[in-house]
């Protein structure tokens, strides 16, 4: 995913000059919050660092800080893009792509290092400080008013910050009103200044997205190339165990029918018809094989009709659920065909199932969804060159993520999110 900016329509002046005052009330508000947000975040990490020598007890605390950061960098990103509309990328969760328990530690890393979530995280913290010294003009402002108003109450004179300036009780409410006017003018200039800092510390520059497309494309084609790697090894595995050893037995056969059609034309019959046999036997392995690079149904009727299809052909009975609205590109229709014959194949051959379910969805994020959950007995795993390896290169070359959980004693359950315009 980029961090590209997306261009919105330029605000009216009605809600330029309204953004001052929600910066201040937001400001405000983080004063209290952000106070409270930021204590137990450091909380977590100095206790969670203060354990984690002792068997490693402060691991846990340490995964809660780095969620706890994450959050607060998400929430952040949210507060300033509905305050300003500058149209910021959502903060997305990092994932690696990697299913297990080591895939999840990869993810939990890859979130601790992500530089927009440190940004958001400062600019929180930034945020914090600024509240806090618009609570303290606040409290200056109803100060000033408090004097502007001493004279229908006060009959000598009034000490103000504290007890080392005096008022006369005739001067007080021009005192007030300056105190009033100068702590509202900082205080609005604090609100300014938080636009500028948020501009500054949250919208990417365009370095920052190559950078982050660079990334992503890396990723990609990292991706497509172990999947082609994958896939070129399974069709010569299949070739080889299967289609080749037919038609040498075909020839094989042919050569014998050779022999015996003149001293024998009966045995040679029954030979071409063995060899006939065989040849069908040899088509039909093919059409797999060419149905598990691409289905051609996919192209001609849609992903729930390949789906359908596919759920007609496999060995455990499968319930079908899926709802999708439009048409997704061939990239992602072909990686999500791909992931849910893999996992089919996985529970008739490895699982034990007794059923599967299918879920397909066209979320509203523009994504391809889908879930795949069989009853079996579950303790699947990523081996490199494995169906499940297969799969998550797939996924990951068009740019989506998967998600594995197979506990043991099952069930398994397998999720694959891809964008749609992959």
């Amino acid at each position: 995913m980029t961090t590209a900016v997306a261009r919105t329509a330029p605000p009216s002046r009605a809600a330029r000059w309204l953004r001052p005052l929600g910066a201040i009330a937001q400001l405000a508000a983080l004063g209290f919050a952000g106070t409270g947000v930021f204590t137990v975040i450091l909380t977590l990490m100095a206790v969670g660092i203060g354990l984690t020598p002792a068997l490693g007890l402060g691991l846990p605390l340490l995964v809660g800080f780095v969620y706890a950061l994450w959050l607060t960098g998400w929430l952040e990103h949210a507060r300033v893009d509905g305050l300003y509309g500058w149209g910021l990328p959502p903060l997305a969760a990092r994932n690696s792509g990697r299913p297990g328990f080591g895939g999840w530690l990869r993810s939990v890393w890859l979130q601790f290092t992500d530089g927009r979530m440190w940004r958001g995280v400062a600019h929180a913290a930034i945020s914090t400080v600024l509240g806090l010294v618009v609570l303290t003009l606040v409290g200056v402002v109803a100060s000033g008013a408090a004097l502007i108003f001493a004279p229908l109450y006060a009959e000598r004179p009034l000490a103000v910050a504290s007890t080392w300036i005096s008022v006369p009780v005739d001067a007080a409410p021009i005192a007030g009103v300056l105190v009033v006017l100068v702590a509202a003018a900082l205080i609005v200039g604090i609100a300014l200044l938080h636009g500028i800092v948020a501009h500054a510390v949250l919208v990417p520059s365009r370095e920052a997205q190559l950078l982050e497309a660079a990334r992503t494309a890396g990723m990609q084609r990292e991706g497509a190339v172990r999947a082609g790697e994958l896939e070129r090894t399974r069709i010569e595995r299949d070739l080889h165990d299967g289609v080749q050893p037919r038609l040498v037995s075909v020839g094989m056969t042919l050569g014998l029918a050779q022999q015996k059609i003149d001293d024998d034309p009966d045995a040679a019959k029954q030979l071409l018809a063995e060899a006939h046999t065989s040849t069908k036997a040899a088509i039909t392995e093919l059409r797999q094989l060419a149905r598990g690079i691409h289905a051609s149904v996919l192209d001609d009727r849609g992903l729930d009709a390949a789906l359908s299809a596919l759920a007609a052909r496999s060995h455990v009975p499968v319930t079908l659920d899926v709802r999708v609205d439009e048409r997704c590109s061939r990239t992602a229709e072909a990686a999500v065909y791909f992931a849910i014959a893999e996992s089919l194949t996985n529970a008739a051959k490895h699982s034990r199932a007794g059923e599967c379910r299918v879920v397909v969805r066209h979320r509203d994020d523009h994504a391809l969804w889908a879930r795949v959950e069989d009853n079996g007995v579950g303790g699947a795993r990523v081996i490199a060159g494995g169906g499940l390896d297969g799969i998550i290169n797939r996924i990951t070359a068009a740019g989506g993520t998967t998600r594995l959980d197979s506990p043991a004693g099952g069930p398994t359950a397998l999720e694959v999110n891809v964008p749609c315009a992959s």
